[in-house]
């Protein structure tokens, strides 16, 4: 008989660990979190499509609603919502801290057996978490929407999305998935995974990634915005797609060493050509060019050398653990602190 694990709202929620790859098919408890900024157009349109979708999944269900600093009507409406609906819940941050952070906070205050992260605008269909639950089940820990087709989409952030989803993975040194967004299930095992992460600057995307646990994709077709307006404009989306590199990948900072070797390379063939050439002014160019190159190369290995220790420097002090255990089988379960992610276990 598993134990049941305590929740911090003083409940007990029975752990849905995979036995043979698959998890039982007893209710649990989902719950959805949707962090919304100015959505008061689509949020009742939004409400109303999830609880008619929920049902089906077989579990219990409750949904947060993260109100990211909106500016318009939609904390009145969010009110209203759970007023009306017991299993809604409001989470108002105190100002707009962006939608890393209200995802996260979400995260923090979700209490189910799988987590769904969804946008409010619609464009990911709430039709598809039935069959992310399914995937769930069948002993994927991380479901994640892949994204057939996008709708109301212009060519022009069709291809650059494309582009920089490929550019991303191919710089960070683990698997993440393509074409994808912040629509996806995870497992209690990721959550706590990633809530114990004690860095504050997140992506999520990499995080999730980053935990190792299996990924499977939920192929669907994204919709276009039912009402409303995209909250992220190019500057925004620079932004994030910066942080996302930054945050994730140390190969921006070695690409110095790549700049090194070219003006090594570049030093020894001209002083080679200067050493071949008779004498004259080509002799003298190829000479002046060598010296310039030799020197730029000196520079350039010095900075990445010291961006080696920045490197090393940065990820100390993100204090990311240095692997997660997703679960032991038999035999001694304990584990040094700090050092293992034990699932069923409440990150602080």
């Amino acid at each position: 008989m598993n134990p049941t694990r305590p929740s911090e709202h003083g409940r007990d929620i029975l752990p849905h660990r995979p036995v043979n790859g698959v998890r039982p098919a007893s209710r649990g408890l989902l719950s959805i979190v949707i962090p919304c900024h100015n959505e008061e157009e689509v949020i009742e349109s939004t409400h109303q499509r999830l609880v008619a979708a929920l049902p089906s999944t077989g579990m219990d269900f409750e949904i947060l609603y993260i109100d990211d600093g909106s500016r318009d009507g939609t904390l009145s409406r969010l009110e209203a919502i759970a007023a009306g609906d017991p299993r809604a819940t409001v989470i108002e941050l105190s100002r707009n801290f962006g939608q890393q952070s209200a995802m996260s906070a979400g995260l923090a205050q979700a209490r189910g057996d799988a987590v769904v992260i969804i946008d409010a605008d619609l464009q990911d269909p709430p039709e598809v978490i039935p069959e992310m639950v399914e995937c769930w089940r069948s002993g994927a820990d991380v479901a994640y929407g892949r994204r057939r087709s996008r709708e109301g989409e212009t060519w022009f952030k069709l291809v650059t999305a494309s582009c920089f989803h490929r550019f991303f993975a191919s710089l960070v040194p683990y698997p993440i998935p393509v074409d994808t967004g912040d629509f996806k299930l995870l497992d209690r095992a990721v959550v706590d995974a990633v809530r114990g992460l004690p860095e504050k600057r997140r992506y999520l995307r990499s995080l999730v990634a980053w935990t190792g646990f299996r990924q499977e994709p939920v192929w669907y077709d994204r919709h276009a915005r039912s009402a409303g307006e995209t909250k992220y404009s190019t500057r925004k989306l620079l932004r994030l797609a910066l942080d996302a590199v930054m945050l994730s990948s140390d190969t921006p900072l070695r690409a110095a060493w790549w700049g090194a070797g070219f003006l090594t390379t570049l030093a020894v063939g001209a002083a080679l050509l200067a050493c071949l050439m008779p004498a004259g002014d080509g002799t003298l160019v190829a000479t002046i060019t060598a010296l310039i190159a030799l020197v730029g190369a000196i520079q350039t290995t010095a900075v990445a050398i010291v961006g080696e220790y920045v490197i090393r420097t940065y990820r100390e002090v993100q204090g990311r653990p240095s692997w997660v255990v997703k679960r032991t089988i038999g035999g001694n379960a304990g584990s040094e602190a700090g050092h293992e992610h034990r699932p069923g276990a409440r990150a602080a």
